[in-house]
């Protein structure tokens, strides 16, 4: 069955141990949780994910535990490399582990050359049976893609089949992405930890794709501007925007505290040279947490209005 860009797909943390090895029991279990929750799938080896400090046999292994937990929820799996090669085989990896889609960036070049991006996307995708996701993460990525590139590869590359916008200011960029598609209404989700989250929704945003440790949110977030209630969708993005600030600071570290208060994973730990989480952070983070969700159990499904 083709996968449907709509909605929520929570970008999943890659659990370690205290000592940086793989934690796949905390994995599994923030998989199935996700699952539990309803969301739309599940996307893993992005930047939240720390695939860049990973070996290739731990991607494997993240794979596996992934599609085995996530019992046919679709999962999208992050594959950029530096090199097209790279980044063909190790889509085709995902292919062949059961993956329901992948998730491509471009590298940064020393001269910079649209051509050569496009080239390495449809290089990618005739070698490729799966959707790709178009990630424009200028803050991860120093790539900057404009609105004419991001068009072509959509109406000129079969195979994309979203386009994952996190180019700021991303209201703007979405609605002049939906101008410039017209003619193929390809699906537009956001990340950035849903920063802008009401703004983008507003603009044409079909969901997100992000990995803001609380999914029940943005699941409700999409509901509400489905159906019109916009003064209650605000209400509750105002509510939570003191947590989505706080987490969307620099690194992963307060995104992985927070899933490690929600008992979804161990450890909080943060592969070298990423740093875990400071002890005045986490402090402010309790009291937000306090402030926020005052007697809530963190641990179960959030009601979030």
């Amino acid at each position: 069955m083709p996968i449907e860009f709509s909605g929520v797909f929570p970008i999943v943390a890659t659990p370690y141990n205290a000592d940086e090895s793989l934690d796949l029991d905390s994995l599994d279990r923030l998989i199935r949780f996700l699952a539990r929750l309803g969301v739309d799938g599940v996307t893993i080896l992005g930047v939240l994910g720390e695939a860049n400090r990973m070996l290739d046999h731990e991607r494997e292994q993240v794979i596996r535990t992934t599609i085995a937990a996530a019992g046919g929820l679709p999962v999208v799996v992050g594959t950029s490399h530096p090199g097209t090669r790279a980044t063909r085989e190790l889509s085709l990896l995902a292919h062949e582990l059961g993956a329901a889609a992948v998730m491509i960036t471009p590298s940064r070049e020393p001269v910079p050359d649209d051509g050569r991006i496009f080239d390495y996307f449809q290089r990618v995708a005739e070698a490729l049976p799966l959707p790709i996701v178009v990630q424009d993460h200028p803050a991860s990525t120093q790539v900057f893609m404009g609105i004419p590139l991001l068009a072509r590869l959509a109406t000129e590359i079969p195979q994309v089949a979203c386009i994952k916008e996190e180019g700021v200011p991303t209201p703007v960029r979405i609605e002049a992405l939906r101008r410039a598609t017209a003619k193929r209404r390809l699906p537009i989700l956001t990340g950035l930890g849903a920063l802008y989250g009401i703004f983008d929704l507003r603009s044409g945003s079909d969901g997100f794709m992000t990995g803001f440790a609380f999914p029940e949110v943005l699941q409700a977030l999409v509901r509400l501007a489905r159906e019109g209630r916009w003064p209650e969708a605000a209400a509750l993005y105002r509510r939570f925007l003191p947590l989505i600030v706080f987490e969307q600071q620099p690194g992963v570290a307060v995104r992985k505290e927070l899933l490690r208060h929600r008992g979804l994973i161990a450890h909080s730990q943060v592969r070298h040279p990423g740093a875990s989480l400071a002890p005045g952070a986490a402090r402010q983070l309790e009291s937000l947490l306090k402030e926020t969700l005052p007697g809530v159990d963190l641990t179960q499904p959030l009601v979030a209005y």
